[in-house]
């Protein structure tokens, strides 16, 4: 109500303004016949004049009535070039500042609700560089300045800060329009004040900010380096540090530009990806559910039965698909790609010298343009009490610990209520040890919407996970043989007894070993960067799990391409990283796949959204696969088909995915997707039913009746 009350106000003041033909005063001939009779004002009344003058002025630029240009004339004209500057300067400025702020209280949180997630990187950029975009602007008077007004209070820039930006960047434009007010009587055209010239001088003005930002940049740039000697020449254009999927493909990226590059590598090439993550947990996860099919063959017309298992021959089948994906990311391939792949730990000794200890133990110093960091991450151990004592697995330990071992552990606990534990407790309850999971937050799968979570949490169950939420590990012990976790909840502690503790509480960047220190880099979770993936020092770079906000190797590989061209071609052309469509799924039984918003997080950001949904236990083709659960749930823009975000829980929702990840990439809707031909019967089709099922919901139900009206006419 109080918003429409002042938009009201507005309204009225302007509908006034033309309805009683206001606008004749601030014409040129307007103010040039006043112009006698406001000197006979000030003469006898200086102060209340001005005063006068001042309070129309703000009036004016507060509502945004044409005519400022015109008053400005006038006070040049009436008051002289220094009092004229003062008062137009500040009542100018009081008027942009009273619009902007009429701007951001009617218009600012419907417009960040409706475009919030578009807005973003413009809200980002404006809370970093705000005052600088604005001085810009303010600098070359052609821009329209109520434009500007309204479009600033649209974002999150301080008020003060607007306020003494607009007085100064204003203030060289106010001072022109003044000095030609001073000579009105010799003005015969508002449009002859600004001469080519002049508008050359304006936009060289207006290019000084940029020319200072640079001339700042290459100043703290020289600072940067400083202390450091920069050599004369370079070995290397760049070299990498780590071989995981960040490393692969900046080193990928640099050979087929036939850039000179070194990837240094000290364990296995592939990274975690390959070794200790994506391909051997996928190994498992297959093995786990092709025996949970067996045991439940009578869901397919078969005899069911406990599957013959060798547990030991599970776990080859997971390193034999290691070794079959491996040549992909192998020392050779990447030899003959033109890399230069060095077996070694890596440590930078200054911002262009990189020293590599080899294995063998010899030590090479190498001088590089560009360095890369993606020296990715590791599983992070919590400090239970004990936990040594009793001996733990991690996600990157667990394949060479239990590849021996006959049996699957039968009694198996497992920490961590995220993506990775769920996927791990899944499949080891479906091998057929006995699980429990341990979770101290309220639910598993915390960061998907809770129905989400619960589809999940009952999937599990089902399978024979024992998930404890609401539970803190607080120590484990040893006592005799017998290993055992103590646990907390509400009801007090209580003691779990396993054979096997799997610690899948997350994982941290690696950041010791690498020189880091040495050089000053800033670290807090992740190796500090700039948009651009730059560290502190401009041609020092991270990518990967090292660097975040995501550890997922496709968004590694994805960061891989920014840091390998903005190393290589950063002086002529940078790019900032696009993180504005990432896509993820958690591998379980069904499958939890996510692009963009959910639920949750659009009710978190304040963002409205429209949520469609499709029920998969409702598709042709997953009803005849025993598939039939899960669904697709689909947010738009209200009243619109513009996709915000995407969430598939069922049978290959990873892969169901891809389609939304491609739409909202290059800004397709769901009338898009509705209009593209699916095979049938595919497991596809669910994402063209659930655009049918939004299309349905904005059916146009007026036409529709006067169709059938029509038709019962067509009948008669």
């Amino acid at each position: 109500m109080k918003k429409f009350i002042i938009l009201l106000l507005i309204a009225a003041a302007v509908l006034i303004f033309w309805i009683f033909d206001l606008n004749q005063y601030l014409t040129l001939d307007g103010i040039k016949g006043a112009q006698a009779q406001i000197d006979s004002w000030r003469q006898s009344a200086p102060v209340i004049t001005a005063l006068g003058f001042f309070i129309v002025y703000v009036v004016a630029t507060g509502l945004s009535l044409p005519g400022a240009v015109l008053l400005t004339l006038a006070a040049g004209a009436v008051f002289g070039l220094v009092l004229g500057t003062i008062l137009v300067s500040f009542a100018s400025t009081i008027g942009a500042t009273l619009a902007f702020l009429a701007a951001r209280y009617l218009l600012r949180d419907s417009v960040q609700s409706r475009f919030g997630e578009r807005l973003k990187t413009i809200n980002r950029g404006v809370e970093r560089e705000g005052a600088f975009y604005l001085f810009t602007l303010r600098l070359v008077p052609i821009f329209p300045f109520f434009l500007i007004n309204m479009l600033m209070g649209l974002t999150p820039i301080k008020t003060t800060t607007y306020y003494w930006v607009s007085q100064v960047g204003m203030l060289a434009g106010t001072v022109v329009y003044i000095n030609a007010g001073t000579q009105l009587a010799s003005i015969s055209s508002t449009a002859g004040i600004l001469s080519p010239g002049l508008l050359f001088s304006f936009a060289i003005l207006g290019l000084f900010p940029l020319a200072a930002k640079k001339s700042i940049n290459w100043v703290k740039k020289r600072r940067v380096y400083s202390r450091w000697p920069k050599p004369k020449h370079f070995d290397r254009n760049l070299i990498v540090i780590g071989g995981g999927a960040a490393g692969l493909v900046s080193a990928y990226i640099a050979a087929a530009v036939k850039a000179k590059v070194t990837l240094v590598e000290a364990e296995k090439m592939g990274g975690d990806c390959l070794n200790y993550g994506c391909v051997p947990s996928k190994a498992l996860i297959k093995s786990a559910k092709l025996a949970h099919q067996v045991r439940h063959a009578d869901a397919y017309g078969l005899e069911a039965g406990g599957p013959v298992m060798s547990f030991r021959k599970v776990m080859q089948r997971v390193h034999d698909v290691i070794a079959k994906v491996e040549p992909h990311d192998s020392v050779e391939r990447y030899t003959s790609l033109g890399v230069e792949v060095l077996a070694g730990y890596a440590r930078l000794v200054d911002p262009w010298t990189v020293e590599i200890t080899m294995n063998s133990g010899e030590t090479r110093r190498l001088t590089t343009r560009a360095v890369i960091i993606a020296a990715g991450a590791r599983p992070f151990v919590p400090p239970l009490s004990g936990l040594d004592d009793v001996g733990y697995l991690t996600s990157d330990t667990l394949w060479e610990e239990l590849a021996q071992q006959d049996e699957p552990p039968r009694r198996l606990v497992v920490l961590g209520g995220g993506p990775i534990g769920c996927e791990l407790s899944q499949a080891f309850a479906r091998l057929g040890s006995e699980v429990w999971q341990i979770e101290m937050g309220t639910r598993i799968l915390s960061r998907e919407d809770e129905e989400v979570s619960k589809l999940a949490e009952e999937s599990l169950t089902r399978d024979g996970v024992h998930i404890l939420t609401g539970h803190k590990a607080l120590r484990c012990e040893k006592i005799g043989e017998t290993k055992q976790i103590i646990v907390e909840s509400r009801n007090g502690e209580h003691q779990l007894p396993f054979d096997t503790l799997i610690c899948a509480v997350g994982r941290v960047a690696r950041l010791k070993g690498y020189g880091l220190e040495n050089l000053g880099i800033p670290t807090e979770r992740t190796v500090v960067t700039n948009d651009y993936l730059e560290t502190l020092y401009p041609n020092i770079f991270a990518a990967g799990d090292v660097a975040g906000p995501y550890q997922f190797t496709h968004t590694a590989a994805h960061q891989a391409w920014y840091a390998a061209v903005n190393s290589l071609f950063g002086e002529w052309r940078k790019f900032r990283v696009d993180y504005s469509v990432i896509p993820w799924t958690t591998f379980i039984d069904p499958e939890v796949a996510r692009v963009g918003l959910n639920e949750q997080e659009a009710k978190e950001k304040g963002i409205a959204v429209e949520v469609t949904r499709f029920g998969i236990d409702d598709l042709d083709r997953a009803i005849a696969d025993s598939a039939d659960y899960g669904f697709v749930k689909v947010l738009t823009v209200p009243g619109k088909d513009r996709i915000l975000g995407v969430t598939i829980v069922g049978e290959h929702g990873g892969d169901l995915l891809a389609e939304f990840v491609l739409a909202m990439k290059h800004g397709l809707g769901l009338n898009k997707i509705l209009g593209t031909i699916h095979t049938y019967p595919t497991l596809s089709e669910a994402n063209k039913y659930v655009a049918g099922e939004w299309k349905r919901a904005h059916a146009p139900q007026k036409l529709l009746k006067i169709l059938e009206k029509y038709h019962t006419w067509k009948r008669s």
